[in-house]
């Protein structure tokens, strides 16, 4: 598939380029990033130009990983990153600090998850490392179904298995369990994160 550009009032998703490796290097500096997605440590700018590089082009190619950087109206700056893996339709983000609290990642995942299902998903899938209250708060907003917890898509750095937090968000709105979010999972302010 060709890269798709969305856009709401507040926030445009375009593809990562190149010219986004400085931003990215900036935020994966951050110890909350660090803590909860699996990039690698210590991030270089060589980690953000083989993202750019090896994972966001040839993912959008070959259909396998949609990826955006989210940024606001207006501005060149990536603010975060949100994906889309198609084989589990489950979505990733994470938002640089200095653009947390803004609403940013919410409007975003609001906007990858119509479009997706605008394309023929059935449902979307999050999931975050336990814990992750930020990007817990962001999957039920944003209209996900708590429906449990096991082991993380994504194991941690030395692959061994991680214990996540999983939600379902369906096409046709219905609830995916009767499931009560974790407590403290609905007010983070850390940031927003998915591994």
């Amino acid at each position: 598939m060709l890269p798709v550009t969305l856009e709401s009032a507040r926030v445009r998703l375009d593809m990562p380029t190149r010219a986004d490796t400085t931003a990215i290097t900036e935020a994966c500096q951050d110890p909350e990033i660090a803590r909860w997605t699996t990039i690698p440590q210590p991030y270089r700018t060589q980690d953000a130009q083989g993202f750019v590089d090896a994972l966001v082009g040839p993912g959008w190619a070959s259909d396998r990983e949609y990826t955006w950087a989210i940024r606001r109206q207006g501005s060149t700056w990536l603010d975060g990153v949100i994906s889309y893996r198609t084989a589990r339709r489950d979505l990733g983000f994470w938002l640089a600090p200095a653009a947390r609290g803004t609403g940013l990642v919410s409007e975003a995942v609001g906007l990858v998850v119509d479009w997706a299902f605008a394309q023929g998903a059935p449902d979307v899938y999050w999931e975050c490392y336990v814990g992750n209250t930020a990007s817990a708060a962001v999957a039920r907003r944003a209209g996900f179904t708590y429906t449990g917890s096991g082991d993380a898509l994504v194991p941690n750095r030395d692959g061994s298995p991680a214990p996540a937090w999983k939600a379902l968000r369906r096409a046709d709105g219905t609830p995916a369990s009767d499931l009560p979010w974790p407590p403290g999972s609905t007010s983070g302010t850390a940031g927003s994160l998915a591994p």
